[in-house]
């Protein structure tokens, strides 16, 4: 029995005990994986998928993480430019042995799906839009809460901006202060009016 999957934009004919080199799998030497994409079954009941075969997989074991040949590509541009540039490059491989062809119930194997590593930093940026989410979504928390300090008599932005460091950042916080919790604060000195007026504020 054979099978033709397809793995890294390449397809493979194998058979149990086969030896392939593909394209990078994100999996380590001695574990398991198993290649989904089957497009074809072969034997004495030959099954063609469309484009895929259901149920059907082919197991592997991993090798070794190799690379390929060097490759050399060497570029001259002449007349005007007269340049010349020489670039050499290794294809990394992964190097399996075809243990096991199933024709149903791969999806229920349990074996780690054979998929190809990304590059670095390619996941992160899905990421990213999760947390810009939620600081929109606590921005507004925040600005509902917080009050316009500046509209109190004497408090200007540079004094607004040290009450909000002292953890005052509405008019019902900065009237429900006691004699000691204002003798507390080290950042600025909370004068008497300031309350009274926050708390006139604070009532609407």
């Amino acid at each position: 029995m054979f099978a033709v999957l397809k793995t890294g934009g390449k397809q493979y004919k194998v058979q149990a005990g086969d030896i392939l080199r593909v394209e990078k799998l994100a999996a380590d030497a001695g574990e398991k994986v198993q290649f989904n994409d089957v497009l074809m079954l072969g034997g004495d009941a030959p099954v063609v998928g469309a484009p895929f075969v259901e149920g059907a997989g082919v197991q592997a074991e991993v090798i070794e993480q190799i690379k390929g040949d060097k490759v050399i590509k060497f570029v001259k541009r002449r007349r005007k430019h007269s340049s010349k540039r020489t670039v050499g490059h290794r294809q990394k491989l992964t190097l399996v042995k075809i243990t096991d062809i199933l024709s149903s119930g791969a999806d229920k194997s349990g074996i780690k799906a054979a998929t190809g590593s990304a590059p670095a930093g390619e996941a992160a940026p899905a990421a990213k839009p999760a947390k810009k989410v939620e600081a929109k979504a606590e921005a507004p928390a925040a600005a509902a809460a917080a009050d316009d300090l500046t509209k109190l008599n004497g408090v200007g932005p540079a004094a607004a901006k040290k009450l909000v460091e002292a953890g005052i950042e509405s008019f019902a916080a900065l009237a429900a202060l006691s004699d000691e919790q204002i003798a507390a604060i080290d950042t600025i000195k909370v004068k008497p009016e300031w309350v009274e007026q926050a708390k006139e504020l604070a009532q609407g």
